[in-house]
């Protein structure tokens, strides 16, 4: 038997088996249908009407308590790790307990609660547990687990047909927390809470950076063979997080406070594993880049708010935080992943560079420092002066042996290094906000904020075997950030507003370096990247508009407009010929997003919703116009798209409903630079579709039955993502 028809064969036996169960869970209401007809029959009418029009609905506050149970199941035709990492949902069955709530009273004022869910083959549970009095305290607790699904595939080259896939591409990351807090709210007491949680992600997921793979480009009169990273990456991960978190709140006459202080641990133990050059027995070689992270944070901050009058507001906070860490890890190539290393080996080739044994750690000292002030000096006009100055104190070290290949036969060349960073700073931050309401059916507002920043860094490199220092540098930095944003709301009608705001933002970054010159001589100098940068510029006008319109009760629109353009600017340092570069725009973005919504209810059992966005955004750069041998190497970036989503309901009788869903994705910016790179932009197209019944089938019992349809293509992966995918899904809710 053929594969598609092995596929189609048991698909279909699913179906037909699951169809089956749904039809006598559907028997149901079928059967409560036909007790219905036949006791109206034999009944007089005007009972029978009496008993039709009474409404079967429950009161409110008669049911505090539900369980809601589902069971569906995904066919998937294609790439099952696009299709997990567009839907987020497993393929094949899944199902389980969808929400359970049950709360119970302890006493007069006591509140005991219990929330719940459980989805098997998707690992989603959260559990939560609570008691609660206003005139004591709390606690609770809970744990919450959930997968992220990622698609593990890499590049497609067009001119070579290749597309690698050296395992599985359905990867996913775990992410759980446990937690525990309980408090105190006794009357006219210090409120006073204390909460630990336990939070981790574990897991793979994919990387964009690829491993490089020799491709044949054809056609072409010579054939050529040129490197593309297109092996697909994944990175391993294993993280772990606890916090512990205590406040104290108390109000004395005009003046509340607020005292707390956190302390966390995280340890991190990642991974990068990256395959190069597959297919290739003499070249092939796996790369693991293992990172470890240890840090200990500890912060205290507190709050001080006072209403001296009505019309005087005043708050200040003040936080210090400590952070220290400490480092691990290496890059070493081998023949497989987690490799041990080794100086000579078949699988390393020229200029492949590692490290391996690295130590250290970094200090952050930060101190943060807020003052506002709210007035409403007359009716209807507020004013919000503030001011935040924070200042950091950073140290590092890094240690390490450097391995680099200088020849494929030879040995690596092993290098002790030192790596040393220090950097202080401080920002000042003004900003003036304002509201006036004064102004029949209008509200106008504005905002201003301006940061000034100073700070230094000190870096130094120094080969420790030789005793020679590669790097000796400090760098003096200056950064002025302005934003400002404004903005009304009118309303010229009952039946429709608008709004519109503005938004501007500039950030200037000058940067002064010093090197040593008893140890460099300026010719050495002049790429010492970031010292290449003299200043760095940004611009960012953004302009949006809103309406919302509602012709009549049934029916609302919202359309709204937005357009945004930000420009960057660049001033290199002093050339080789001791020439200071100039000042240039090295790229321009402009997006334009437009979007509208509607609702729409013609008759008492039928609802309509609509909404469809298009973007138009682009990034133009003056390297997309290099000619010759950088022709076509950077292009500018296209991301046009469009999205939509529509719903319509209808009630079939008191007791059914019918609802069907459909959205979707269009994208068509995709580029074919494969002759001298990999494709860029976006070609991909998205659709959804799911038909709902919804039936009453008691005063405490819905059951939904549901189906869907999802589809998926891609251009840049020639199709290889490309999936097709059909859902059935039943649940049943039960109030108590």
């Amino acid at each position: 038997m053929k594969t598609t028809d092995y596929f189609r064969a048991k698909v279909g036996r699913k179906i037909w088996l699951l169809t089956g169960v749904l039809l006598w869970l559907a028997g149901v209401e079928i059967s409560v249908t036909a007790q219905d007809k036949s006791s109206t029959n034999a009944a007089p009418a005007k009972e029978a009407s009496t008993k039709t029009d009474k409404p079967d609905e429950p009161e409110p506050g008669e049911y505090n308590n539900y369980l809601s149970l589902g069971l569906g199941h995904f066919f998937v035709d294609g790439d099952v790790g696009q299709f997990k990492r567009k839907q987020q949902r497993p393929d094949g069955m899944f199902g389980g307990i969808e929400e359970l709530h049950y709360e119970q009273m302890v006493g007069k004022k006591g509140l005991l609660e219990l929330d719940g869910r459980s989805i098997f083959d998707n690992r989603d549970y959260s559990l939560k547990l609570g008691l609660s009095h206003p005139d004591i305290g709390y606690a609770r607790g809970g744990y919450s687990e959930f997968r992220t699904w990622y698609d593990g595939s890499g590049g497609y080259s067009v001119r070579s047909n290749a597309w690698l896939n050296p395992y599985t591409d359905e990867l996913y990351v775990r992410r759980g927390r446990a937690w525990f807090e309980g408090g105190l709210t006794l009357p006219d007491w210090p409120v006073l809470s204390v909460r630990y949680s336990y939070d981790f992600r574990e897991g793979m997921k994919d990387s964009t950076i690829w491993g490089d793979y020799n491709l044949t480009l054809t056609p072409t009169p010579n054939s050529a063979v040129v490197a593309r990273g297109i092996i697909p990456t994944f990175l391993d991960i294993n993280e772990r997080r606890h916090l512990v978190e205590a406040d104290v709140k108390h109000t004395l006459g005009i003046t509340s406070f607020d005292l707390g202080l956190r302390y966390g641990q995280d340890n991190i133990d990642n991974s990068r594993n990256i395959l190069r050059r597959q297919g290739e027995p003499t070249r092939v070689r796996a790369v693991t880049q293992k990172e470890s992270v240890d840090s200990d944070m500890f912060n205290l901050h507190g709050l001080v708010e006072a209403r001296f009058n009505p019309k005087v507001l005043f708050t200040m906070g003040g936080s210090y935080t400590r952070l220290d860490t400490d480092i691990g890890g290496s890059r070493i190539y081998g023949a497989g992943y987690n490799s041990s290393f080794s100086p000579i080996s078949p699988n390393q080739q020229s200029n492949d560079e590692g490290f391996v044994d690295l130590t250290g750690g970094s200090r952050v000292d930060q101190y943060v420092a807020n003052l506002n002030l709210m007035l409403t000096p007359v009716k209807d006009f507020v004013i919000v002066p503030s001011l935040r100055i924070e200042y950091q104190d950073q140290a590092g070290i890094a240690l390490f042996t450097e391995t680099r290949v200088t020849n494929a036969t030879n040995a690596a060349v092993l290098e002790d290094v030192m790596n040393s960073r220090l950097r202080r700073f401080i920002d000042v931050t003004e900003s003036l906000e304002m509201r006036y309401t004064g102004l029949t059916n209008w509200s106008l507002y504005a905002r201003g904020e301006w940061l000034e920043g100073q700070g230094s860094l000190n870096e130094s490199q120094v080969d420790l075997d030789v005793g020679t220092t590669a790097l000796l540098r400090q760098t003096d930095s200056e950064r002025l950030v302005q934003k400002y944003v404004a903005g009304a709301n009118w309303y010229p009608h009952r039946k429709v507003n608008f709004a519109g705001q503005y938004y501007f933002r500039s950030v200037r970054n000058d940067y002064e370096h010093n090197i040593d010159p008893t140890v460099f001589t300026p010719a050495t100098t002049n790429n010492l990247y970031p010292a290449f940068m003299r200043n760095q510029e940004y611009h960012t006008h953004d302009v949006n508009f809103r309406m919302t319109w509602r012709p009549q009760s049934s029916m609302t629109f919202v359309s709204r407009y937005d357009y945004q353009v930000t420009s960057y600017n660049m001033q290199g340092g002093i050339g080789p010929y001791g020439v200071a570069l100039a000042d240039i725009e090295n790229a321009e973005a402009t997006s334009h997003i437009i979007s509208q919504s509607a609702s729409w209810t013609p008759l008492p059992r039928l609802y309509c919703q609509a909404s469809v966005t298009f973007a138009n955004q682009h990034t133009y750069t003056p390297a997309a116009t290099l000619t010759g041998a950088a022709a076509n190497l950077v292009q500018n970036g296209e991301n046009d798209y469009w999205t939509g989503n529509a719903t319509v309901g209808y009630a079939l009788t008191k007791r059914s409903d019918i609802q069907v869903q459909y959205n979707c994705y269009f994208a068509d910016n995709y580029s074919d630079n494969s002759s001298v790179s990999l494709p860029y932009g976006a070609g991909a197209e998205q659709h959804g579709v799911t038909a709902t019944l919804i039936n009453r089938l008691r005063k405490n019992l819905t059951w939904k039955l549901q189906y869907g349809y999802y589809t998926g293509h891609d251009r840049t992966s020639g199709g290889n993502n490309d999936y097709r995918a059909h859902l059935v899904y039943s649940s049943w809710q039960f109030l108590f």
